[in-house]
């Protein structure tokens, strides 16, 4: 077994909190820290019902510490709520009813190996809209999106559809760490927290 992954769990809700810490605890690849050591976690997991300012100003506090991943675990999950979060820092969703040990597990590894976790479902939605603006509104008038590369747009593409870098890289045909490269420019050149900031900015941005 390789080095565990130590994680921080924040949720208003103490029962909340303890099922969180519990379901966590159980995992021989991570070792549960309390607050007072938030400066030594690799993953922050934050748990809300509704992601309001309150939950935005908390994933900021965490990311202007030792600026850990972090994953966010919400009831109501929607397009708007995936900017937001990625633009606070997140790196993984989960929707709350979507929420086993194994699942949330999976997450806290991706998230802390580097990868992005979030429902393709959501992203995939932005992205359609996205198209439809392109199609109905600036085609028509000659008008493009610019600001990424056409290897980067697919990139970012395949990483809202839910795929990680090794699978972006087989679909592509290019190698793991030209995948890693081009996401590392991406996320450099427009002063990003994560990967899934960088899809979400993308998105917003009318990028992709």
């Amino acid at each position: 077994m390789g080095q565990r992954i130590l994680v921080y769990v924040y949720a208003n809700d103490p029962i909340l909190q303890a099922g969180v810490v519990s379901q966590l605890r159980a995992s021989p690849e991570v070792v549960m820290v309390d607050q007072t050591e938030l400066d030594e976690a690799e993953v922050a997991v934050v748990v809300t019902d509704l992601v309001d300012e309150a939950v935005l100003r908390v994933l900021r506090a965490i990311q202007r510490g030792s600026a850990p991943r972090t994953v966010l675990i919400a009831t109501a999950l929607d397009e708007s709520t995936v900017v937001a979060a990625a633009e606070a820092g997140v790196s993984g969703l989960l929707r709350r009813s979507e929420v086993t040990p194994e699942r949330l597990l999976d997450v806290v590894v991706k998230v802390a190996a580097g990868d992005a976790a979030v429902p393709p479902d959501l992203l995939a939605r932005l992205l359609d809209q996205v198209g439809r603006l392109q199609r109905q509104v600036l085609a028509p008038r000659g008008l493009r999106f610019s600001g990424l590369s056409e290897r980067e747009i697919e990139v970012l593409r395949l990483l809202a559809d839910g795929m990680d870098t090794s699978e972006i890289a087989r679909k592509l045909s290019f190698s793991e760490r030209t995948i890693k490269a081009v996401l590392h420019d991406v996320t450099t050149r427009f002063q990003l927290r994560s990967r899934a900031h960088a899809v979400a900015y993308a998105v917003r941005e009318g990028l992709i």
